[in-house]
């Protein structure tokens, strides 16, 4: 693994480097960020890691100007980047996390405490580092393939006022951890992939993702439904299973059937194989119903915002911290916590670190 950093700091009028000392403020950069860099930030504090091709489809209107920008904001300090060796030569796609210079003005904009050097650099190294970093970027390419439908340059049809077509929730898995429990104790929670409600042509998906990289068996796969049964799944959304090949997806689907014959899982269940490419990606007509009388059959292939809607209807808002999240619920509203638990209080999740 090679990781490649680069850091920026200005040059004073005697050619002396200033240099950021406790207690004096050091916002300016704050002020040079554009709004979009200011968006790449709010979800990299979330979902910690993107390529250079996500941020672009994000963002920008081709991966040169994505390029362009990125270098900008890792002169800044704003941004870490990384790249992985592969065997038989080159590297991988450079991947972009929140540098610390970006962790100290976004814990500023929110009134937080900003981490510490020391730590914050162990936490870039663990990223870098992680096995399960091929996941998280999957998992990322997904919402981030379903978020580029907002991204003006990269839509075919034209936009309608005062509407929003694409992403307009999207939960981590540690947001999800927070928000979704499946006992009243707390000591029990749901770990999707993450969570998300895509919304096209007046109609609002509501999902869990499950990605699938093939690592598990498909036994292990299918054991995780007993949290979404445990769980009331049908008043938030539907299960969405994104896995890496036809043959994986044919295999899941018997599994499923083999897991709950006639009888079902008591929750809307769909299935798409990343082999199946679209222009439209996700949201294209690559999803197909699991039902228990259908089996492994696949009769039809729908969009995404074709499939069963489930969930609240959450009028939009503005003024959220993180963007493609104006349909996202209130933790604290009791309209949202009621489906949970009716007559029990819903746990105080831990501090997350």
């Amino acid at each position: 693994m090679s990781t490649e950093t680069r850091t920026y700091s200005p040059v004073g009028r005697r050619g002396v480097r200033s240099v950021h000392r406790g207690g004096r403020p050091d916002a300016g950069a704050w002020f040079r960020l554009l709004d979009r860099d200011r968006r790449l930030l709010a979800l990299l504090s979330e979902h910690k890691v993107f390529t250079t091709d996500q941020i672009a489809a994000l963002e920008f209107a081709s991966v040169r100007r994505a390029q362009d920008r990125l270098r900008k904001q890792r002169e800044m300090g704003m941004l870490f980047a990384f790249r992985e060796s592969l065997y038989g030569g080159g590297t991988s796609q450079t991947r972009h996390a929140l540098g610390y210079a970006g962790a100290r003005l976004i814990a500023a904009a929110r009134a937080q405490t900003p981490p510490t050097p020391a730590k914050y650099a162990l936490g870039l190294e663990r990223l870098a580092c992680s096995p399960m970093l091929g996941h998280r970027l999957g998992v990322n390419g997904f919402f981030a393939g379903l978020a580029a439908r907002r991204n003006s340059a990269h839509r075919r049809d034209p936009v309608v006022p005062d509407s929003v077509d694409g992403l307009t929730q999207w939960w981590s898995e540690r947001q999800c951890a927070e928000m979704f429990w499946t006992h009243a104790s707390g000591e029990d929670q749901l770990h999707p992939d993450g969570y998300g409600c895509f919304e096209q042509d007046g109609r609002g998906v509501r999902f869990f993702l499950e990605y699938d990289t093939g690592t598990e068996s498909l036994k292990t796969v299918t054991a995780k439904l007993a949290d979404y049964q445990r769980f009331p799944t049908d008043r938030f959304g539907i299960l969405l299973f994104s896995v890496h090949s036809a043959r994986r997806e044919a295999g899941l689907r018997t599994a499923l059937a083999r897991a709950f014959g006639t009888h079902g899982p008591g929750l809307v269940i769909a299935t798409t194989s990343r082999d199946l490419t679209h222009p439209d990606g996700p949201a294209g007509p690559v999803w197909a119903l699991w039902t228990a009388e259908r089996g492994d059959a696949v009769p039809e292939r729908l969009r995404l915002a074709d499939l069963p809607e489930r969930g609240p209807r959450i009028a939009h808002h503005t003024g959220t911290r993180q963007p493609c999240n104006e349909a996202a619920f209130d933790h604290d509203d009791p309209e949202i916590q009621n489906p949970f638990y009716p007559t029990q209080t819903r746990p105080t999740p831990p501090t997350s670190y």
